[in-house]
């Protein structure tokens, strides 16, 4: 037996697994679930974890407290190379009642009547885009991930934050070099750095002068007597767009991909009754694999030793929950391999659950339902430019992201 079996002999499989891609997690995951559904792992690297793979028992990890988010920044926590890891301080990196308290102010801003507010802002700036594409094309195929994708998601997050449109581009930079976690550390520090400062800068700015943005709301938040420090709207601010950009800019082309390259009749059915795309958005949420090692990322520390599924986990034990297992879990989802764009119940964790419940998720809906409405319904016969086979990924980012989407557009002339 190899470290990659699951059988008996309890060899470890070496983790993250390398079958991940867009299209769903490594299937591993699918001998774990009958198997092991809590398995301890050898870190690519170095260092062990537990892997919790079923839809139960994850979110009888995120419901309980003894597992701590902010644990893992403490000195003696296990560290894992080649990891994504969120700032000390920030909201996904805290627990109760640091983090209740910084939710309860941060949800003031993201009131559904804000988010639906920014619907007809977004479809305007997806217009504007792909016009722009159009006039570019010269009649070939076009960029949906720089032409599209990228600048929507940077340009619903900057309005978000009130960043002019002269800096995105500069933001763009800093926010690779924040997400791409293969590169050099010194330029990954450098993007954190940067994109801190600038941030700090817009804190500064709308506490002196207040405007109809997100910040600007963050900032006049109040819990009685409460409100967030200058540190906690940096923190909010950074979350924001490293999380809010990199996950919805990745998942609009990973959603026209999958559509395009798979299921062309269901994308011209969303631009003849848009009010499907509701329920299509939701299972593509479920299907399409975004996070690269198939897991939150985000790893949580035992306090005292749990059980979970009949396994005990050790205090100072490190945790990853594998969310695009769980939303493959036939426990849960009728036929849970195949993807079926009517699925009427759809508990998928694609934007977790619980007290650290993607902040983001609402916005997150909008932005990539806009996104699809207009690409259906303005280009019911696009067609790939190249074969799924010879598009290129970005290597070392977090996510499962294109480097480009070559993209053949007919437009849907009325």
């Amino acid at each position: 037996m190899t470290a990659r079996t699951t059988g008996v002999s309890g060899e470890l499989p070496e983790f993250p697994f390398p079958g991940t891609s867009y299209r769903g997690p490594d299937p591993i995951f699918t001998q774990l679930r009958e198997t092991r559904p809590v398995a301890r792992v050898q870190w690519t690297g170095g260092g062990h974890a537990w892997l919790v793979t079923r839809h139960e028992d994850i979110k009888t990890v995120l419901d309980d407290t003894r597992f701590s988010r902010a644990a893992s920044y403490a000195p003696e926590a296990p560290k894992f190379s080649g990891l994504f890891q969120a700032p000390p301080g920030m909201i996904i990196s805290l627990d109760p009642p640091d983090h209740t308290r910084l939710r309860v102010l941060a949800e003031q801003a993201f009131s559904p009547a804000r988010i639906q507010g920014m619907r007809p802002r977004v479809r305007e700036v997806a217009d504007r885009l792909l016009d722009a594409l159009e006039k570019g094309s010269d009649g070939g195929p076009v960029d949906l991930v720089e032409g599209f994708a990228a600048p929507l998601a940077m340009a619903v997050i900057c309005e978000l934050l009130g960043v002019p449109e002269q800096d995105r581009d500069q933001f763009l930079t800093w926010v690779r070099q924040f997400a791409d976690v293969s590169g050099p550390e010194e330029l990954a520090v450098e993007g954190r750095e940067n994109l801190g400062a600038y941030i700090a800068g817009l804190v500064a700015g709308k506490q002196a002068q207040p405007a109809e943005d997100v910040l600007s709301a963050l900032i006049t938040a109040r819990d009685g007597e409460d409100r967030l420090s200058f540190e906690e709207l940096v923190g909010l601010g950074y979350t924001l767009l490293g999380g809010g950009f990199d996950s919805a800019a990745g998942q609009i082309s990973n959603f026209a991909l999958t559509l395009l390259d798979r299921h062309t009749d269901v994308w011209r059915r969303l631009g003849e009754h848009p009010e499907d795309v509701p329920a299509a958005l939701e299972e593509l949420l479920r299907t399409v694999n975004l996070t690269g090692n198939d897991t939150s990322g985000l790893p949580r520390i035992a306090t005292e030793d749990v059980t979970i599924a009949g396994v005990t986990i050790p205090a100072g034990d490190a945790v990853f929950l594998a969310f695009a297992s769980a939303n493959r879990d036939g426990a849960v989802f009728a036929d849970p391999e195949a993807t079926d764009f009517t699925r009427t119940v759809n508990p998928h964790l694609a934007f977790g659950h619980g007290i650290h419940h993607c902040l983001g998720a609402p916005l997150a809906r909008v932005e990539l339902a806009v996104a699809l409405e207009v690409l259906t319904a303005r280009y019911p016969d696009a067609r790939l430019a190249v074969p799924e086979s010879e598009l290129l990924w970005r290597v070392g980012d977090v996510n499962h992201n294109l480097v480009s989407l070559p993209v053949h557009l007919q437009r849907n002339v009325i």
